[in-house]
């Protein structure tokens, strides 16, 4: 193996989307560093950031059925029954929602939490509030899949957040997704809430990291009772 292969292994890919908003980065570094010395290290900083912000690397989903995989990197910012959004077309009653915050320090590529059939696509304008609150799953400018599975349908919500002003959509109606699957990304710092059909239980707590494409969320195929969490 060659010294440039071992570099290439080490380095996370970066999202096509993110090239042009890295280069956007580095230009105005180097005007700043043109400007004034100190301004322009500021600037190099930021296009790192930026770099590191459209990250996309490669993740090792769990393949056994049942399983509903975090659709985003971050931390559960809310757990409980709610109604889904009307716009999906899942009804009124409520379903098992896992909500996940992305800040922006992580990786923002969005990934299908299950196998099964894009039903319907539905994008809602709306506000901007910072997408850790609860209302903004009711307020904030969303993109919501419906996913048919054997299991149900299941909702997931793409949700911009304070920063973010732009959501990404990769699917769409009626193509076949698999679990870890790339299905859009959110710029910059934002939310994805996961209606989960039936009466599973989460095997997350309030607060837990998340990985996307990586960490369950919830085993449609599991009997034990609902597991309590501490903090630690």
């Amino acid at each position: 193996m060659s010294v440039l292969d071992s570099v290439r292994k080490q380095l996370v890919p970066i999202h096509p989307e993110g090239y042009k908003f890295i280069g956007i980065f580095a230009v105005v570094s180097l005007l700043l560093y043109w400007l004034w010395t100190p301004l322009g290290w500021l600037g190099l900083i930021a296009t790192l950031w930026c770099a590191y912000f459209f990250r996309d690397p490669v993740r090792v989903t769990p393949a056994r059925e049942g399983l509903v995989i975090a659709p985003a990197d971050g931390y559960v910012c809310s757990l409980g029954l709610f109604a889904p959004p009307p716009e999906l077309g899942l009804g009124d009653q409520p379903m098992q929602r896992v909500s996940i915050f992305m800040s922006v320090f992580d990786c923002h590529v969005n990934r299908s939490p299950v196998a099964g059939r894009i039903a319907k696509i539905a994008y809602k304008p709306g506000i901007f509030v910072n997408a850790d609150l609860d209302k903004a799953s009711e307020d904030n400018e969303r993109n919501g899949f419906v996913i048919e599975t054997p299991d149900g349908r299941f909702g997931v919500v793409q949700i911009a957040g304070l920063i973010a002003r732009r959501i990404l959509c990769f699917s769409r109606e009626g193509d076949n997704v698999q679990p870890g699957e790339r299905i859009g990304l959110i710029r910059f710092g934002s939310r994805v809430d996961v209606y989960i059909p039936g009466a599973a239980e989460p095997l997350v707590g309030f607060g837990a990291k998340t990985i996307a494409g990586e960490t369950v969320l919830a085993d449609l195929r599991a009997s034990e009772p609902r597991r309590v969490y501490r903090m630690g």
